[in-house]
């Protein structure tokens, strides 16, 4: 990277830091499309280096918040999931799956606005888990089913009991990407190059996050599930 191509990953992944360390969510959507813009190689490995970074500091600093029950089901959840996504990428169509999934996430927004709750039990907090494990091994985006189920809790709750899905998701990530071959000691040395950026944001989101109004936090989750699904859709045609 260049001098100029590397203050601007840093601005990206600080804006997008600053973000995610404030409400949750959100890293993806704004990070990954700039990183793109400077070198399609920063995605996904670069970027799942420093985003690990991101979620481990957002684990320390709000895990006295975090749903410890649900942080326990959305793990035992994630890794069927998991399996099961690289069972499907092999057998079925991706870009099937992705209009599948875009559609679900909008229909499950659909539900949570005409006024149905999604519930905190064990049985959705599993099928969460395994939802976001099957999409995120199949289309790269595993958030949206996370966040609606936690969309009716506080910011500090969400921040604390995603970001040790976010960190997990992203360290497997990085190991399945490893195992066959698509992580180099390249990559590493990029994503710690744009680490600082991170931190930035992070820095910044301390000072954001208690200032957030509670009532920002439901639509905050419902407008991120929209522009995810709304980006797997474009994605899709492009």
């Amino acid at each position: 990277m260049t001098g100029a191509e590397l203050a601007f990953g840093l601005a990206a992944l600080a804006i997008g830091g600053a973000l995610h360390g404030s409400i949750g969510f959100g890293l993806g959507l704004v990070a990954a499309p700039l990183l793109v813009l400077i070198d399609p190689e920063l995605i996904p490995g670069p970027m799942l280096c420093a985003g690990v970074i991101l979620t481990l500091l957002i684990t320390v600093r709000d895990w006295s918040s975090a749903d410890f029950r649900g942080v326990k089901w959305l793990l035992v959840g994630r890794t069927p999931g998991m399996v099961l996504g690289a069972l499907a990428v092999t057998w079925l169509s991706t870009t099937g799956l992705a209009i599948v999934f875009a559609f679900a996430i909008l229909a499950l927004v659909a539900v949570s606005v005409a006024g149905v709750s999604l519930p905190q039990t064990t049985p959705a907090l599993f099928g969460a888990g395994a939802l976001s494990g099957l999409m995120g091994t199949t289309i790269g985006v595993g958030g949206p089913p996370l966040t609606l189920v936690y969309q009716r809790s506080s910011g500090s709750e969400i921040r604390g009991t995603l970001a040790p899905i976010q960190s997990f998701g992203a360290a497997t990530s990085l190991g399945a990407l490893a195992v066959v071959g698509e992580l180099e000691l390249g990559d590493l040395g990029r994503g710690l190059l744009l680490a600082p950026g991170m931190v930035v944001g992070f820095a910044v989101s301390g000072w954001v996050a208690p200032r957030i109004k509670p009532s920002v936090v439901r639509p905050a989750v419902l407008v991120f599930a929209v522009a995810s699904a709304i980006a797997i859709l474009v994605r899709v045609a492009i």
